[in-house]
């Protein structure tokens, strides 16, 4: 809603989510005796900036692509791709295994958002843009070139925070939160413009929310309040939770799970933008957002049936884990026998009667 009233605020938006996601989890990582301190790391500095970079990264490019015309209905569908590319990841340089019908289901997924792709609706005309006037097309080009990089940085940052999270705890979500928001705060001082002139922006007048008088009781008097400041409070508090269930989601399970879930979550954005805005959705996008949510649903089946039949997840005693992590059952060394294969020597003694 932000966004498509104003595509200039991008940076703005991100730093404001930033500063309020660091506020929410600051009392999880400060501690105020004898005087206020930052709490002893459990995980090394090293390993927050390198998913910071990832995450700045992915951010920025994100809310660019806005800046060229790529149409928000698009956007929800193609970083669903995230999905396929995390699989791919993850067989390639994890060495993980996958079923055939996971498969299948990502090929699915995949073929919704190319479909999607190819069947992109026009952008509505905005204040800023004149009636009528086709933007070229090299810079939808670079819009979706935006998106997939960040498709991929998005998955890389899954795999960097399940290697991460193993190592360490799935107990260091809370401190993950604070200190990827926390440090990647000093970035935004490169974009300060964008970020003054977005904030700047957000008290205009604006045709997609009405405007709202809240009367304070004090005073008897009636404060006219920016809309886009309410939807700018909506948007940092949604955007909290998101980011604190998908971390923590991410400390617990795979990457590719936790990119399944949130696919599903991004189909219902998609299936809510269409709704509130009432435009955007033609019959080759709808066709595509039905693909990734089949992909999704099917990958869903197939992981659960592939923990049912998992006779090596079972020996080892191993739930609630990925089936695509390939275990094999430990060896069981006979008790009379040493682990090179040699037996055992019985200690010379008595002989009894």
């Amino acid at each position: 809603m932000l966004l498509k009233g104003n595509p200039a605020i991008g940076s703005a938006l991100t730093f404001c989510q930033l500063i309020f996601i660091t506020l929410q989890a600051a009392p999880e990582c400060l501690t105020f005796k004898p005087f206020p301190q930052l709490k002893p790391r459990a995980v090394p500095m090293r390993e927050w900036l390198a998913q910071v970079f990832i995450l700045t990264s992915m951010s920025l490019l994100n809310n660019w692509a806005f800046a060229f015309h790529v149409p928000l209905t698009l956007q929800i569908v193609f970083r669903s791709a995230g999905l396929a590319v995390s699989m791919i990841l993850n067989r390639v340089f994890l060495k993980k295994h996958y079923t055939r019908l996971q498969v299948i289901s990502v090929v699915v997924v995949s073929v919704g958002v190319l479909v999607a792709t190819l069947s992109r609706p026009s952008a509505p005309s905005r204040p800023s843009d004149p009636a009528g006037e086709n933007h070229p097309p090299y810079q939808y080009a670079i819009g979706v070139g935006m998106l997939s990089l960040a498709t991929i940085l998005t998955s890389t940052l899954g795999i960097v925070q399940e290697r991460m999270f193993a190592k360490y705890g799935p107990q260091t979500w809370r401190e993950g939160v604070f200190y990827t928001h926390f440090l990647s705060l000093p970035v935004f001082a490169l974009f300060f413009s964008d970020v003054k002139k977005g904030l700047w922006s957000l008290s205009q007048p604006s045709d997609i929310i009405p405007n709202i008088g809240i009367k304070l009781p004090i005073i008897e008097r009636t404060v006219a309040v920016p809309p886009l400041y309410l939807a700018l409070l909506l948007n940092v508090t949604s955007q909290s939770l998101c980011v604190s269930g998908a971390t923590r989601l991410t400390s617990t399970v795979t990457a590719v799970t936790t990119n399944l879930v949130l696919t599903a979550r991004k189909a219902l954005s998609l299936c809510i933008s269409v709704w509130y805005f009432g435009q955007g959705m033609n019959a080759g996008l709808m066709a595509g957002a039905f693909l990734v949510l089949l992909g999704s649903l099917m990958y869903s089946y197939a992981t659960s049936r592939a923990k049912k039949s998992s006779p090596a997840l079972k020996a080892n005693g191993v739930h609630a884990v990925d089936p695509s992590t390939k275990v094999s059952p430990t060896p069981v060394t006979p008790p009379d026998r040493l682990p090179n294969g040699f037996k055992q020597r019985r200690p010379a003694g008595k002989r009894t009667e």
